[in-house]
């Protein structure tokens, strides 16, 4: 089996300093994935609705994987599990939870919503590398993903 050269992954994270971070860790890896990040909750379901009547060959990527926090300003990461497992087209994308939450409640409530895994935030750049090897090691090389690009008539 050939596997994938490059997956995309968006990460829905509203700290600038995590969003480096999380891009720094990528590279460090030397893992030849894409990172998109967005801010916010919004910002994450806008881009998706976009891509979905989007042509993929303008650079309208839909994600192997997203990984959101669960606290993002305008739409939580609990409205964004809720709306894209509500969306017939974009359910099947697996989401992942990266917070600093260890709460039971944060948890289960999550897998309730659809999410495919749940990750408290490591609290340093290692741990974080470590974090996303294991995603990757689980997600891109064990898992058969669906097809990222939206199904044309």
């Amino acid at each position: 089996m050939i596997a994938k050269e490059q997956f995309v992954m968006m990460l829905a994270e509203d700290d600038p300093d995590d969003q480096l971070l999380a891009q720094e860790a990528l590279e460090a890896t030397g893992l030849p994935h894409k990172l998109i990040t967005l801010d916010d909750g919004q910002e994450l379901i806008d881009y998706l609705e976009v891509s979905e009547e989007s042509d993929v060959s303008k650079g309208a990527l839909l994600p192997d994987l997203i990984v959101i926090d669960l606290n993002l300003p305008r739409l939580s990461g609990r409205q964004v599990l809720e709306l894209l497992k509500g969306n017939e087209r974009l359910r099947h994308i697996p989401v992942v939870v990266l917070t600093t939450s260890k709460a039971e409640e944060d948890v289960l409530g999550c897998y309730d919503l659809g999410a495919a895994g749940f990750f408290t935030k490591p609290v340093s750049f290692e741990g974080l590398v470590h974090v996303l090897e294991s995603i990757d090691q689980y997600w891109f090389k064990m898992v058969k993903l669906p097809p990222n690009k939206p199904e044309t008539d």
